[in-house]
């Protein structure tokens, strides 16, 4: 199945189901013992799915809601039962190497089903809420022994934010802590409703100038930076500012993040230093990376960004 998602259509998406029971939502990652998604130790569940499009996104198989194919070239052994069974004719062989013509593949997972070594993978699974919780459920001592819980991130959770809720709402039965990781571009009914289950929220603000946040997320920061608003005023909020060198780095729009954590009394800032490391999956997913980017963030300037968040009063850590 594949689903179109109109990231205008701020109402968000949900699957149709035939029945409650049959009730499931698209992932592309459970990580276990995480550290790096909320306090204590962690499961953090990854939606798939995003309405932004941003250009430096270090997990670009989060953005697609649908099933997709990654290719893992360098462990191919040549076989050709992929190129065998491909129904479009979209895996193609170049100085006899595997390659995949992406502007053919249909993604019906064909090829990942006969491939011997698993070269060719599946990314996005269909999983129900019980299935989802059952999983995080396995570390519930370690939650209670670190003050940790469950958090869900994407992707957007709140592009799937039915399933999303589901999950909170059994978490929250279960005595969990829950923390919801979201970039805040949804309606505030969908967000609101959501927010019922939630005991903290890590906000990502990208940049506070709408015109180049268009520009490197694809959409507006109107909704989210009223969101963000709304969001603080209610709940424990974290904002997490992305440091991206060349978009959002500069004096004028840090001190302008600084000033709206300081307003809005969040608990802290993370600063998440811009990275590469996801780089190498663009080609494995067929896409091209478009960010071009050839300075580094370094030690100084993250001491020059701490210090402004300082004078506001502001708590700073760093990639957490």
């Amino acid at each position: 199945m594949r689903i179109r998602v109109d990231s205008s259509n701020l109402d968000c998406f949900s699957l149709e189901y035939p029945s409650k029971e049959e009730k499931k939502g698209m992932l592309f990652n459970i990580q276990r013992f995480s550290i790096h998604d909320g306090p204590g130790i962690r499961t953090t569940v990854f939606m798939k799915g995003c309405p932004l499009k941003c250009q430096w996104c270090c997990n670009p198989e989060s953005l697609d809601i649908n099933q997709e194919i990654m290719v893992h070239n360098i462990k191919c052994v040549h076989c050709g039962k992929c190129k065998e069974i491909c129904p479009e004719d979209a895996v193609i062989s170049i100085d006899g190497n595997r390659r995949i013509d992406f502007s053919k593949c249909t993604s019906c997972m064909e090829c990942v089903k006969v491939c011997p070594t698993k070269t060719i993978e599946c990314i996005g699974t269909y999983l129900s809420d019980d299935e989802v919780v059952k999983e995080v459920k396995r570390d519930f001592l370690f939650y209670q022994n670190s003050g940790g819980g469950m958090t869900i991130s994407g992707g957007e959770p709140l592009l799937q934010w039915e399933f999303t809720q589901s999950i909170l709402k059994a978490c929250k039965e279960e005595g969990l802590h829950t923390v919801l990781d979201t970039c805040g571009y949804a309606s505030w009914e969908v967000t609101e409703e959501v927010l019922k289950y939630v005991d903290l929220v890590l906000f990502d603000v990208k940049h506070t100038d709408r015109e180049l946040h268009l520009k490197g997320t694809g959409v507006s920061n109107t909704l989210i930076l009223q969101n963000l608003e709304r969001i603080a005023s209610q709940i424990r909020t974290w904002i997490r500012f992305p440091v991206i060198p060349g978009f959002n780095d500069s004096q004028k729009n840090i001190k302008e993040v600084a000033y709206l954590a300081s307003r809005y009394e969040v608990e802290k800032v993370s600063l998440l230093p811009y990275h590469e490391f996801g780089k190498s999956k663009y080609e494995k997913l067929g896409r091209d990376y478009l960010f071009q980017c050839t300075d580094k963030i370094s030690e100084k300037y993250l001491e020059e960004i701490r210090m402004v968040f300082g004078e506001k009063g502001v708590n700073v850590t760093l990639n957490d």
